[in-house]
This record gives C-alpha cells, sequence and structure tokens, in this order.
C-alpha cells in the first residue's frame, strides 16, 4: 500500500534525513520526500498497519530534524 502525506520541513537536507529516518522504521517498504511539493509518499510492507507506522515515522523523523512535521 502507497499513502501520501504532506509534511513541512525548512530545507532539501531536512527533507534529506527525514527521507532515511523514514526508509529506517520498521514497516517501511520505501519513502520519497519532495521537498519541492513538501510531500512524503510511503510504501508499506505488507501486514502492518499504516497508522502505527506513520506515527513511529513521524518520531523517527522529530529525532533527526525536530522541527519537521508529518500532517497524518
Amino acid at each position: 500500500m502507497k499513502k501520501n502525506y504532506k509534511i513541512e520541513v525548512d530545507c532539501a537536507n531536512c527533507a534529506n534525513k527525514m527521507e532515511e529516518a523514514a526508509k529506517k522504521t520498521e514497516g517501511v517498504k520505501d519513502a520519497v520526500v519532495n521537498f519541492m511539493t513538501l510531500k512524503m509518499t510511503v510504501t508499506f510492507e505488507e501486514g502492518y498497519e499504516p497508522k502505527e507506522v506513520m506515527e513511529r515515522v513521524r518520531e523517527n523523523c522529530k529525532v533527526v530534524e525536530d522541527e519537521c512535521e508529518i500532517y497524518l
């Protein structure tokens, strides 16, 4: 399953950090952050609940970039 999320981030480097943090989250098969459109596209692994995974993605992203936001 693939879903898009609106994000808020200040710079392209921070967006790259968010993308890497999202990719390392359990339940995420792939993640792409587009700084220009301020969107994150997440592909979830089978058997995982997207809402629960995205809560962990948000936590992981806040570790690398504390001023970012992902609107769930």
